[in-house]
């Protein structure tokens, strides 16, 4: 069994369904520091996170992760027991095992790999894992970056190990994300007997005008890294469930994943605006889940499509689709942000499940790109 996927497999065997972290921390801890990287546990509330540098020099290249999973489901669904990992026909299955235990542990071997081949490497390398990336985001990365940028610690570079891919590893890496903004909208109106709309006031016709609005609203074009923004509904509800009772009251969630081409001010301000413009009655609170970033060009990206052609013979693909990631909280710091990890077709699904081929050939690209940023003396900080 390889190195990489024998610890893939311990780290999956410990059941950290968010914030838990179920011991993951501690056995990456200990890898680490038998390869002379410093580590800290830093924990927030009920979150466990770690930081692990080797090295005090710049560049500082990080590898980022969380070694929090969401829920199983349905157990009865799952071919195998989802915190005990099995391989079969090539396939790693387990919670967790693409998303993303699986670029963590290979991860820590490319580092052991590299540190083994180049004890005096230029340059750090440092590790920042959290337990709370699949859930609020609140005590996790958020809080390390700032507890390191308040004791003068830079991220240069940084490698999130996020799912990335789309078919085969490395065809696809995220150089960047949409910004998230929440919406969860009050309408109020007066409730009243179907019978009788005259003496009451329907929120849900209130509300429909302007929500159509809101929908059609062309918010950007885009631009050459990000689609145009989406306002999107994702849940509403209103009413007692009688059938002839007009309800008082509505309650709508929606999100923007939105460009940079905007901010969350400018968003907020048009919002409000259709909604004053169809005076309602309404209250609206409004929930920043991460701003847009990008990295679209430097040191980082090149040596990740270099390391992916060289190492597969793939032109990889630049993208900032998908959900949000952590990497939005460390790259407003001003360091290079790219996510590379395994094919993401069955994360957060039953059944999750990685190729054992893919996991050596991960460690083998982060290994790729320490080689080329922390080796080559050309290559300065950012």
């Amino acid at each position: 069994m390889s190195a990489t996927l024998e610890l893939a497999k311990q780290l999956i065997s410990r059941a950290s369904v968010t914030p838990d972290d179920a011991g993951c921390q501690a056995l990456m801890r200990a890898r680490l520091e038998a390869i002379g990287f410093r580590c800290e546990s830093l924990p927030f509330g009920e979150v466990s996170n770690f930081w692990a540098r080797r090295g005090d020099s710049a560049p500082l290249l990080v590898f980022a992760g969380h070694t929090d999973v969401v829920p199983t489901g349905p157990l009865e669904q799952w071919s195998c027991d989802p915190f005990a990992p099995e391989v079969r026909g090539g396939l790693l299955y387990g919670r967790g095992a693409a998303d993303m235990k699986g670029s963590l542990a290979a991860m820590v071997t490319a580092c052991e790999a590299f540190t083994a081949q180049y004890p005096g490497h230029r340059g750090s390398v440092g590790f920042l894992v959290t337990s709370d990336e699949e859930g609020p985001s609140i005590d996790g990365t958020v809080k390390v970056v700032e507890h390191l940028q308040a004791r003068g610690e830079t991220i240069d570079l940084c490698l999130v190990g996020e799912p990335s891919s789309r078919e085969r590893i490395g065809d696809v890496i995220k150089n960047g994300r949409r910004g998230s903004l929440n919406g969860k909208l009050t309408v109020r109106g007066k409730q009243g007997h179907v019978a009788y709309p005259q003496l009451a006031s329907n929120p849900i016709h209130r509300c429909a005008p302007a929500l159509a609005e809101l929908t059609a609203i062309e918010w950007d074009q885009g631009n050459e890294f990000f689609p145009p923004t989406s306002f999107q509904v994702s849940n509403i509800r209103a009413g007692t469930g009688a059938e002839n009772v007009v309800p008082g009251e509505l309650e709508l969630m929606f999100n923007l994943r939105y460009s940079t081409q905007l901010d969350a001010p400018g968003i907020r301000e048009r919002v409000h605006a259709v909604l004053d413009k169809h005076h309602l009655d309404y209250s609206l609170d409004w929930r920043l889940s991460g701003e847009p970033f990008l990295t679209p060009a430097g040191e980082l990206v090149a040596a990740a499509r270099d390391a992916i052609r060289e190492l597969t013979g793939i032109d990889t693909e630049l993208s900032t689709s998908g959900g949000t990631s952590d990497g939005r909280f460390i790259a407003p710091t001003g360091a290079q942000v790219v996510e590379l990890g395994p094919v993401n077709a069955t994360i957060h699904q039953v059944n999750e499940c990685v190729s054992v081929d893919d996991l050596e050939l991960l460690s083998a690209m982060y290994r790729r790109i320490l080689e080329k940023l922390l080796t080559s003396p050309h290559v300065d900080a950012p």
